[in-house]
């Protein structure tokens, strides 16, 4: 049957194991250009190979059989290969996967058929298997007729792209913890009234993982100095994060109510980084409010502050049998 741009489908051919389609884009990596291409195709020569060019720190050649490859069911096509050159510096028992690409010019529509293995394949190039490609690229009859644009004024062009996959090792397992053991910090704060400082923060304490800590300003912070106290979950380890690194969090400040249990809280979220430090509400509860005796927040001129993480992520290095995301309750 006829597929893109007079390309007609071997019938012999699997094709739920190639694909080919037309592209705009020339190839990204290397194009083969071949002139007087009959006096090649009418000669004794079995195939003709490309020099070397480099990709993915790789030297690589194309290798293409003008009248097909009678030895792996090419005959009566052109026949295109991949091929990992001689050049490289291989150890024992080397490997290389790659996903590439091949291609053909269609000259009349400035159009370039692309040849690919179907669903994402990987080929495996090693010590044994140097040569991959395309038994059947395209048919003789159709390539040599010089309508369908492949073959003009007896010049033709070839391509490749070569995408190599580098197993780096590097990866990270991400949990979804939830409740983490010790996540509920309470803070005694006595002698609160006659705070002079503008700010205080708590000892640390280790939860999820990580290291925390609590600040507030007894008077308010910034907007709100002398009309509400502020109160902030701070992420003291933060400096460990690599690059770009977040970790999300969700938790309570609270208030506690030191006589009828009757705590004031306000939840929050943030996803803390190296630039994120601190998290937490500039407005968290009026000074009238926390200064009134009835209330039980303030007894003894004491205050107990909390915060209680609900939800966290944590992130460790990948290692073999860890989950890509998980939940612990």
């Amino acid at each position: 049957m006829e597929g893109m741009v007079g390309v007609k489908i071997p019938p012999g051919e699997d094709q739920a194991e190639i694909t080919r389609s037309m592209r705009d884009l020339p190839p990204a990596h290397y194009t083969f250009k071949i002139e007087n291409f009959s006096l090649l195709s009418n000669s004794k020569v079995d195939n003709i190979e490309s020099g070397d060019f480099e990709v993915g720190s790789y030297k690589w050649r194309l290798c293409l059989h003008p009248n097909g490859n009678k030895k792996s069911n090419g005959d009566g096509h052109i026949s295109l290969y991949l091929v990992f050159s001689k050049a490289n510096a291989s150890p024992i028992g080397w490997e290389v996967n790659v996903d590439f690409k091949l291609f053909v010019y269609n000259q009349t529509h400035d159009k370039y058929l692309t040849i690919q293995d179907a669903n994402g394949r990987v080929r495996r190039f090693h010590g044994m298997k140097t040569k991959l490609g395309f038994d059947q690229l395209l048919p003789l009859t159709l390539f040599n007729d010089e309508s369908k644009g492949y073959l003009i004024d007896d010049c033709c062009i070839f391509g490749a792209e070569i995408f190599v996959i580098k197993h780096t090792s590097k990866g990270e397992c991400l949990s979804l913890m939830k409740q983490p053991v010790n996540g509920r910090f309470t803070w005694r704060i006595p002698n609160f009234s006659a705070l002079q400082q503008i700010s205080c923060k708590s000892g640390e304490f280790f939860a999820g993982g990580h290291k925390w800590a609590l600040v507030v300003y007894p008077k308010g912070n910034s907007s709100e100095k002398g009309k509400s106290l502020s109160i902030y979950l701070f992420l003291e380890d933060r400096e460990t994060f690599s690059s770009g690194r977040t970790m999300y969090a969700e938790f309570t400040l609270r208030m506690r109510d030191q006589l009828f249990g009757q705590h004031f809280e306000k939840k929050a979220n943030c996803h803390f980084s190296n630039s994120i430090k601190n998290w937490g509400h500039l407005e968290f509860m009026s000074l009238d409010e926390l200064n009134t005796p009835a209330k039980g927040f303030l007894v003894n001129n004491t205050v107990e502050v909390e915060a209680e993480i609900h939800f966290m992520t944590v992130v460790k290095e990948l290692s073999g049998g860890c989950p890509i995301i998980g939940v612990k309750t």
